[in-house]
């Protein structure tokens, strides 16, 4: 495996930075690429190296990984805030990672894949049913429909107070003021958060001693959820092949939403069932089976030859 650090530009002009991944084999003609993202407020460095690490060592195909905007090592648009999540800005970012990817002599621009995972898998569903230059999705424990995931996450008696916070942040960026903001995770579930469960909680703490990730978002990004439904369009993926890994005890990205989502979806798709948890998907007992389901999809749908 070759690793390169890269950037390039979205359409309205922020520099995205992340990694190529290819086999260390070399080869003469371009390799078919898949464009991976991660989930709400996470870093490239939270396990998508294993993945992409996995697929290039198996797969004669690239792996584009790179960091949202206003996280990571990504900039974000001048006079806007970092850590801040619309989903909006970061679906049309990954039209233009796909569209930096066409842009590489390496690549074979005909054969673009889109993995993504929790809120990035919501992105997948979308991107894939908008995008078709996209040959192959894989939605990995996606965010599916972001209003239901909010009644999930946010206690009935949380609820009034988070709409009094919204409308407040709303009135005083209005005024000029800075953004509010609000933790990803609380040690304390009576404390606000973005992503109040216990395995969130022990997945972001764990990584934020071993990179630089910030236990911070906007306020805004949790009203953007709210009105988020990326699988509204699901049913318009196909004949693009769908892979769906969903966890049978996620809590975090709710397994029967995803579940009725997929039902929604049309042929060819394939589900996969994971055991455990939400951030069981990325690491640990299930990682080897479920990077080799996925693989075995890759070699099927996008690194076969012609």
């Amino acid at each position: 495996m070759v690793l390169e650090r890269v950037a390039f530009q979205t359409s309205d002009d922020v520099t995205i930075r992340g990694w190529f991944f290819t086999p260390c084999s070399s080869s003469s003609t371009p390799l078919p690429c898949l464009v991976m993202c991660h989930g709400f407020s996470a870093l490239k460095e939270m396990d998508l190296n294993t993945f992409a690490e996995y697929f290039t060592s198996k797969l004669p195909i690239s792996c584009l990984v790179f960091d949202h905007r206003g996280f990571g090592e990504s900039d974000t648009k001048e006079g806007q805030p970092r850590y801040e999540i619309i989903p909006s800005q970061q679906t049309s970012d990954i039209s233009d990672a796909i569209t930096y990817a066409q842009s590489r002599s390496d690549v074979d621009a005909d054969k673009i894949g889109l993995w993504g995972s929790s809120y990035s898998g919501g992105h997948a569903l979308w991107v894939g049913a908008t995008d078709k230059r996209i040959k192959v999705v894989l939605s990995q424990v996606p965010c599916v429909d972001g209003y239901s995931n909010f009644q999930r996450l946010i206690r009935p008696d949380f609820v009034a107070n988070m709409n009094e916070l919204f409308q407040k942040d709303r009135l005083e960026r209005a005024s000029g003021k800075p953004p509010g903001m609000l933790p990803v995770i609380d040690a304390n579930p009576l404390n606000p958060s973005a992503l109040p469960t216990p395995d969130s909680y022990d997945f972001f703490s764990t990584w934020a001693k071993k990179c630089d990730w910030q236990n911070k978002v906007t306020l805004r990004s949790i009203e953007a959820l709210r009105e988020y439904y990326p699988s509204a369009h699901i049913h318009r993926i196909a004949p693009t092949p769908l892979l769906m890994t969903v966890a049978v005890n996620d809590v975090l990205s709710p397994t029967d939403l995803s579940l009725e989502a997929f039902s929604r979806a049309l042929e060819p798709k394939t589900l996969q069932m994971l055991p455990g948890g939400h951030f069981e998907a990325y690491s640990g007992p299930n990682f080897e089976r479920n990077a080799a389901f996925q693989a075995e999809f890759l070699k099927s749908h996008l690194a076969h030859t012609n």
